[in-house]
């Protein structure tokens, strides 16, 4: 901290306040008389006090303390207002000490402001106390020039032994997190992190506290060490210590009653309230922490609202939804979508002797009511978990699909494909929901928000695989003929695909020994899922194909296209990075572009994530033609007319059925005489819940679906016509 008691001239400031002196002049001899009367300085000459060239009344500073030096802006006659509070412009009953006012400011009863520099249009209001250190680092994970290492603040994510902790930076996205807590085993990799991380800020021991433009506190009790951006409004809070606040006049960041915020960095446009506290975080984009919640440890992506709740050691992906009092989330890495119920107790639970466990879930994950997992487990996309305790470790590689317990020395039940088979309206429905929920002005974490994207059909792939090969072992324990002549793995797989196809209503279980430590899984309805989940591919594929016809100005694939997208780069394994969908090579090029010293910076980590951006289509539009070469076992080019219109046949029914599932799904909120038994009649319902025809998503999907059904209708036809029937 500066501390200076006279000042005579300029050329005795600190270096770093001198930049804030153009167009300022110190004072008159009367204006000197006229402060003197009701303010106090420790400089009997109040040689310390720079102000306005212009424009300056000393009356509109009164009852204050000066110690140090005070810089001050435009001070008139005029008031600030913000919602109900409105006061007059100037400095009263308060105690400053090496501070920079900007213009048009209101200071008023702030008994301790110390090292700050405060921005224009500011209302400081019943604050007791706002300091700044000058080794200030405004919850980045840096040291200041001679500080120990001890003193690093490190934000352990994704396991409680703070083996993936990453360091916090101003401009950190989740993206960021995951490549830096996942790949641990790259020293080299790490090392480079954590130097570009370090390198972005400045070691001197010179800062000082930072307010924006039209920042708006009050009523509040500690204010340490704090970087708070333009139109952020902070109301009762109790203590916000090495903080960055980002907040902008479009985008602009808020903190309420209560709250408690130690060692972080607030995203633009996020609100804390409620006696929240956050200890060590990183809040992305458009969040929400309120009524109580606790974030601890955690870095929790853009769109996301938490309340009530404990998260813990976790990295969570954008667009995660906590509410309950009763849950708590910790040591995990959660891939966004995610909803986490009332109740639901997911932890290390310290089961081994080893160090604490973790969790790994991908999109959409949704633990039912009361449900508690053994760690380690790990979750494919889109997981629906029924309520119960699940008392050892789980591996479950179906996406969509529901999990139930037996009891807890019991195998569980696996239904794959769940959700195309009975929940139809939520698949459906839930790539326009969260397009209207992402209210970010500015998008610098790229999200994808389809459920059907290359990370969860390359898991449809892989779980399709699987229910072919437990299927050989079923037949095979039913002493089937043709799978007791396979004469190895490969033929016996060909038995048990082609058994699939023949009997397309049979009902047998199969048994998955990995899904479960010790007592393994259940899995029922295999048939269904393997037609459920074929069917899934060729929409998705035939999607994409329609998708790249549209951008291109055109209606049907041609020879030439075909040879265009088998040109394209093709990638056949894809990663959820914070929410983007990045294939795997291209994030292994980054890693080695990044251990080069080619990308040396995080601003450059993310022109990369957004060169991977702008190229994702074309990487879909490859994989979705490799897709549909793989299910048939032979390149486009060999398809016949019957195999094209077997494509299309399945693509247009797996549309038709989405939209007659998701009805279907929504009508049984009108037709079932259990949800009905609450209301009088028919009009009643209708008035609290909005009839079925006026659901706003039911009848865009309506429009959708005829659309792409045209579509798909003729996306084939040039090629059919060249086919060998």
């Amino acid at each position: 901290m500066v501390s200076i008691s006279n000042i005579q001239n300029s050329e005795t400031l600190p270096p770093f306040y001198k930049d804030f002196l153009d167009n300022k002049r110190q004072l008159n001899l009367s204006e000197i008389e006229i402060l003197k009367k009701c303010n106090k300085n420790s400089d009997s000459s109040w040689q310390n006090v720079w102000v306005d060239k212009d424009s300056f009344d000393p009356s509109l500073i009164s009852c204050c303390e000066i110690y140090g030096f005070l810089v001050i802006g435009r001070l008139s006659n005029s008031t600030l207002k913000y919602h109900d509070l409105a006061l007059e412009e100037g400095l009263y009953d308060s105690y400053l000490e090496n501070v920079v006012i900007g213009d048009d400011c209101v200071v008023r009863n702030v008994r301790y402001l110390s090292n700050y520099k405060i921005g224009n249009r500011n209302i400081l209001f019943n604050i007791s106390e706002m300091s700044a250190t000058v080794h200030a680092k405004f919850g980045n994970g840096i040291l200041k020039d001679g500080e120990p290492e001890s003193n690093r603040i490190w934000i352990g994510v994704g396991n409680e032994n703070d083996g993936r902790a990453v360091l916090a930076f101003e401009n950190m996205i989740t993206a960021d997190a995951y490549i830096w807590s996942k790949y641990r085993g790259d020293l080299v990799l790490q090392r480079r992190l954590f130097e570009i991380t370090e390198k972005q800020f400045p070691k001197e021991l010179n800062t000082f506290g930072l307010t924006g433009d039209d920042v708006v506190i009050k009523n509040m009790t500690l204010l340490k060490d704090a970087k708070i951006g333009d139109s952020t409004y902070i109301k009762g809070a109790f203590k916000l210590k090495n903080i960055t606040i980002l907040s902008s006049e479009e985008e602009p960041s808020q903190i309420g009653e209560g709250v408690e915020m130690v060692n972080g960095i607030l995203g633009y446009a996020s609100r804390v309230f409620y006696q929240a506290v956050a200890v060590r975080f990183v809040i992305g984009r458009n969040c929400q922490l309120k009524y109580g919640a606790r974030l601890l440890n955690s870095i929790l992506g853009d769109n996301s609202t938490v309340s009530c709740c404990e998260i813990l050691n976790n990295l969570i992906f954008p667009f995660h939804e906590q509410h309950h009092n009763s849950s708590f989330l910790i040591a995990s890495t959660v891939g966004g979508q995610s909803n986490i119920a009332s109740g639901a107790t997911i932890g290390s639970n310290h089961n081994s002797r080893a160090a604490d466990g973790e969790m790994y879930a991908g999109r959409g994950f949704w633990p039912g009511l009361c449900s508690d997992f053994k760690h380690n487990s790990r979750f494919a996309s889109f997981v629906l978990i029924s309520k119960g305790s699940y008392q050892h470790e789980l591996n479950i590689t179906y996406p969509f699909s529901l999990i139930a317990s037996n009891g807890p020395c019991e195998p569980i039940t696996i239904i794959p494909a769940y959700a195309f088979m009975y929940n139809m309206y939520a698949v459906a429905r839930n790539k326009a929901k969260f397009e209207k929920r992402d209210k970010r002005k500015i998008k610098i974490q790229n999200i994808e928000t389809d459920p059907l994207a290359p990370d969860t059909i390359q898991e449809v792939e892989y779980a399709l695989r699987r229910i072919i090969e437990l299927t050989g072992n079923y037949l095979l324990s039913q002493k089937d003929r043709s799978a007791l002549e396979a004469g190895s793995k490969d033929e016996l797989y060909l038995v048990a695909k082609n058994f699939l196809h023949r009997n397309p209503d049979a009902e047998f279980g199969l048994v998955d020994k990995d899904s479960q430590k010790k007592y393994g899984a259940i899995v029922i309805k295999p048939v269904k899922a393997y037609r459920s989940y074929r069917r899934i591919i060729k929409y998705f594929a035939v999607r994409t194909l329609c998708d790249y016809c549209e951008r291109n100005h055109k209606d049907r694939l041609t020879s030439e296209d075909i040879f265009k997208i088998s040109e394209m780069p093709l990638f056949l394994s894809w990663v959820n990075v914070g929410g983007q969908i990045i294939p795997e090579i291209r994030l292994e090029q980054l890693f080695e572009l990044i251990k080069e010293h080619r990308i040396d910076s995080w601003d450059k980590v993310h022109d990369y994530y957004n060169g991977c951006q702008e190229m994702y289509e074309e990487y879909k539009v490859a994989y979705a033609l490799n897709l549909l070469e793989k299910l048939y076992s032979r390149p486009l080019s060999d398809f016949n007319r019957k195999i094209f219109d077997g494509i299309i046949s399945d693509v247009l029914f797996a549309n038709q059925d989405m939209y007659d599932a998701t009805l279907v799904s929504r009508m049984k909120d009108f037709d079932d005489e259990f949800r009905m038994q609450t209301f009088r009649n028919a009009r009643e319902m209708d008035a609290v819940l909005g009839g079925i025809t006026d659901n706003e998503f039911i009848l865009e999907m309506k429009q959708e679906t005829s659309a792409f059904e045209k579509k798909v209708k003729t996306l084939f036809t040039e090629l059919t016509s060249l086919s060998i029937d």
